[in-house]
């Protein structure tokens, strides 16, 4: 599973449908003020897959959250906060939904503090992060290869 939580740019909302096809995620679910499909903007990024890739929309991600801990899911946020650890060196359960959040202001304090973890993705260069859709595929990868 992957929840996007208020991401702004309808290109990286099309991409995110693309990357969870990439990986077989079992669906998106589209959070906060995340637009949802049907737009022209989702489907050049989407290229399709916005009608292939399951998808819900819960305007309050805490009643989504719940509803997946309820059901067994682990939730891990992607995010650069204390304590969070290296994406390479997280070892996730069986069924986890990772959160992704707002390009500019991430994952808000009040998700993280529903989570059961949070990973990062280290920076080596300039940049202090990735664009949002780049990260939730980078680290769908690394969930979905372990």
């Amino acid at each position: 599973m992957l929840l996007a939580f208020n991401i702004r740019s309808l290109w990286n909302v099309g991409s995110l449908f693309r990357t969870c096809d990439a990986f077989g995620v079992e669906k998106l679910i589209l959070a906060g003020y995340t637009a949802t499909p049907p737009r022209r903007e989702i489907s050049k990024t989407a290229l399709g897959a916005e009608e292939t890739v399951p998808w819900e929309q819960h305007l309050d991600p805490t009643k989504a959250i719940a509803k997946l801990k309820k059901q067994g899911f682990t939730i891990v946020a992607l995010e650069q906060a204390r304590g969070a650890i290296d994406l390479k060196e997280y070892e996730p359960p069986s069924k986890v939904c990772l959160i992704v959040g707002h390009e500019v202001l991430g994952v808000p304090k009040e998700l993280l503090k529903l989570c059961d973890a949070i990973v990062h993705i280290p920076m080596h260069g300039k940049k202090e992060s990735l664009n949002v859709a780049v990260a939730a595929g980078i680290a769908l990868h690394h969930l979905c290869s372990a």
